[in-house]
């Protein structure tokens, strides 16, 4: 398979994109559905991205059996840590009247409202399926016929991958879903797991859930799931996209939200910070130093903290000296929180140190959980 010669750079290395599951998709329906038609299966396909590029992809598999023919493509993500790379995209396609999509082995399907599909609906996102239409009807006005056709995409091993992907919270089940609005992805974009966020808020206000937790890592997931007993559905993988999700609850509200968080990534929070990744925006020890002293800690211990080296060090003084800073944090980084998304939902701010235990907290104002 040729990739584009666009390229993301980070720390000065040149990044590889790769290729959507949508994309994917699309190259193994033409070519399956040129072999339906010429009885041939090309080798390679070129197809039109919505964006006009014209990738070419090669077939790793195919089959003819009667009047439906499979093709298959590994898809590439280039230098994407996609859980999907290397995965293999099979089409199926058989005449019919109009045009139908269908999940077969290891592709999802959707089981909760919220989505941008219907209830029972393959999880073939509205996108990719436009790709393939796009894609098939050109083949379809070059031979003079309508384009009628059984379109089933599966995903070897869709199932065990699924697993490892926001699918199972959303509320899509059985497999993968086939992704992707431009067919390109991006190395580490930061639009793709916000945009899971968006989903999963999505789903969440469709099930008429009243409270959920953000959370920045899998202790914090962990932590907040034993506190409230938390089905899967309710839990958001905000990762270091608080900004992002906050804007988001502005005009999508959610009655109540947990933010959960390790301390050193909360204490970005509370300093202002809307980004928490460590390329972005760093702990800042003068400025919790100045917390504890607003809270009444010891000159001494302000100094200490001021120049400790790391967040670890800081909840080491906390813990030490018994500090009740970790409260003092949740609760400024919920002011921030509050105003971010213009008071539009409650929140409720916890902080956790690297085991798990609770180290701060700011309850909802409202009261109760």
């Amino acid at each position: 398979m040729e990739n584009t010669d666009d390229t993301t750079n980070v720390d000065g290395r040149e990044l590889k994109r790769g290729w959507t599951t949508g994309a994917c998709a699309t190259a193994a329906a033409k070519a399956a559905y040129i072999g339906l038609l010429s009885g041939k299966i090309p080798d390679e396909i070129e197809i039109t991205l919505p964006g006009g590029q014209t990738p070419v992809f090669k077939i790793i598999d195919s089959k003819m059996a009667g009047d439906s023919v499979m093709a298959a493509i590994e898809k590439d993500a280039g230098d994407d840590p996609d859980i999907t790379h290397g995965a293999i995209i099979r089409v199926t396609i058989q005449k019919s009247e109009g045009v139908t999509f269908k999940a077969g082995p290891g592709v999802g399907r959707v089981t909760k409202p919220g989505l941008p599909l219907d209830v029972g609906e393959p999880a073939i996102n509205p996108a990719p399926r436009q790709m393939i239409i796009d894609n098939l009807q050109v083949v379809a006005d070059q031979k003079g016929i309508a384009l009628g056709v059984d379109i089933e995409i599966s995903v070897d091993n869709g199932v065990a991958l699924a697993a490892n992907t926001w699918n199972p919270r959303l509320g899509i089940l059985d497999g993968l879903s086939i992704l992707g609005t431009t067919g390109i992805v991006i190395p580490y974009s930061c639009s793709a797991w916000i945009a899971s966020i968006h989903q999963g808020i999505d789903v969440a206000r469709a099930t008429n859930l009243d409270h959920v937790a953000a959370c920045t890592g899998k202790t914090s997931e962990s932590a907040v799931t034993e506190l409230y007993g938390f089905e899967p559905g309710a839990i958001l993988d905000m990762g270091d996209f608080v900004g992002g999700t906050l804007k988001y609850l502005r005009t999508h509200p959610i009655a109540k939200v947990t933010i959960a968080s390790g301390f050193g990534k909360l204490s970005k929070l509370a300093a202002g910070h809307m980004d928490l990744h460590s390329k972005r925006s760093q702990v800042d020890p003068a400025f919790l130093a100045k917390l504890a002293a607003e809270d009444g800690a010891a000159l001494d211990i302000c100094d200490e903290i001021e120049n400790a080296i790391s967040a670890g060090a800081i909840m080491e003084i906390i813990e030490r000296h018994n500090l009740t800073l970790g409260n003092h944090v949740a609760r400024t980084a919920q002011a921030i929180a509050l105003k971010e998304a213009h008071d539009s939902v409650d929140i409720e701010v916890l902080a956790y140190n690297r085991s798990g235990k609770l180290i701060g907290r700011a309850p909802f104002l409202e009261g109760g959980a």
